[in-house]
């Protein structure tokens, strides 16, 4: 079986995402001894041996969910947020003039991933309906290197998860050069998915047992308020844009 809860797994986190692990094991009664950190996240997301695993919402909506069994949905607390929702922060210098993300339309816009919600498809809604376009696009491969890519001069402006940035503010000094000048509309978190032959149910009651069971101070540094079962349904409504190459 192979367990996978890699997307909030920075390194001052791993501990407390493997006592989060241990306490869904043991609450399940059942599971792997150690999360697979070495799997490939698409290989171990599309496994049949696949007990649980957190994913985004983009991957979910336009390939995993004919798939996969949707589980549940970790609710963060993010400011502005419905519970089980999240939303990605538009990130400048410290140092750049102009107040609104328009003052940057032209420049360069770094991104996570073309899959990614809050890297790329949550911005492109935002700045579609702005009518705000970018001169290049840069792929940097992960949100931090997103931030640091603003931040060295590389790009003017990003788009990055709300509760990474919250963690990066926490863990990272590069967001000590940077300062946030917007926000998009929140859509459905990063969703806990499992093999398509499995019952979510007993995840569920595990995922919820876990939080529980969680010390404070775990649940603060992973950001875990409580568990929501959202339906598929809210993770297909959202829209997908283009892709960068378009």
């Amino acid at each position: 079986m192979i367990a996978w809860l890699g997307m909030y797994d920075m390194a001052p986190l791993r501990a407390a995402n493997d006592r989060y692990w241990q306490a869904i094991r043991t609450a399940l009664g059942a599971g792997p001894e150690t999360l697979s950190r070495d799997a490939d996240p698409w290989e171990a997301w599309q496994s049949p041996e696949l007990l649980l695993a957190q994913t985004c919402g983009m991957p979910y909506r336009t390939r995993l969910h004919g798939s996969v069994t949707l589980v549940a949905t970790p609710d963060h607390g993010l400011p502005g947020c419905p519970p089980g929702h999240y939303n990605s922060v538009l990130v400048v210098r410290a140092d750049a003039p102009g107040e609104a993300p328009e003052a940057f339309a032209g420049g360069t816009l770094a991104y996570n991933e073309a899959l990614s919600q809050s890297g790329w498809a949550a911005p492109s809604a935002y700045f579609a309906q702005r009518g705000i376009r970018f001169s290049t696009l840069l792929q940097t491969g992960a949100h931090a290197a997103s931030a640091r890519a603003v931040a060295e001069g590389r790009a003017e402006i990003a788009g990055i998860d709300a509760l990474t940035w919250a963690l990066l503010n926490e863990h990272d000094p590069v967001t000590e050069g940077l300062r946030v000048i917007g926000a998009t509309a929140p859509t459905p978190a990063l969703p806990y998915i499992t093999a398509a032959s499995r019952d979510p149910e007993p995840l569920r009651a595990a995922l919820r047992e876990a939080v529980a069971a969680l010390s404070p101070t775990d649940r603060a540094a992973l950001r875990l308020g409580g568990i929501e079962t959202l339906p598929a349904s809210a993770y297909l409504a959202v829209p997908t844009p283009p892709p960068p190459a378009a």
